[in-house]
């Protein structure tokens, strides 16, 4: 068992399978030293946890978990390439995008669910830049999607 795969063992989280994409593209892709993932739903065995948006369905703190899941479902579909995450050097980047009412300005509380996570997971190394857009829709009408940018070493 790596690191990782035993740090998440201690956290109590277990890697999802890969979720299945819903449109034409890859869960995954690696280039030169970097992984980037696809835009990950909040699917938990195959189904989406929540729909709507956050400020009306959806509260803040049920959004920052979903987008937790969200970063648990990249962790998976970038352990699917790599073979292992112990192969991660660095988190570079975190893109979230919330499904939110027009007036809804807590997009950054939200990401903080899978900014934090990815923290507990990677300690120092699981600190990024990100960006939290807001987003009239997202597909499925799920209520946030997200997406990273991995640094990996050979």
């Amino acid at each position: 068992m790596g690191h990782i795969d035993a740090r998440l063992s201690e956290l109590g989280i277990t890697l999802p399978g890969v979720a299945t994409p819903v449109a034409a593209y890859v869960p995954a892709m690696m280039t030169g030293n970097l992984l980037f993932t696809a835009g990950q739903l909040p699917f938990v065995d195959g189904a989406l946890v929540a729909t709507g948006k956050v400020g009306r369905e959806v509260s803040v703190s049920e959004a920052a978990d979903l987008a937790r899941i969200c970063a648990l479902n990249a962790l998976a579909a970038a352990k699917s390439v790599l073979g292992s995450l112990d192969r991660v050097t660095r988190v570079v980047k975190v893109n979230g995008f919330v499904a939110s009412m027009p007036d809804f300005i807590g997009q950054p509380q939200v990401l903080n669910g899978a900014s934090e996570f990815l923290g507990e997971v990677f300690g120092d190394l699981g600190a990024h830049a990100r960006a939290a857009v807001g987003v009239a829709v997202l597909p499925l009408d799920a209520p946030v999607e997200v997406e990273l940018i991995l640094e990996f070493s050979s």
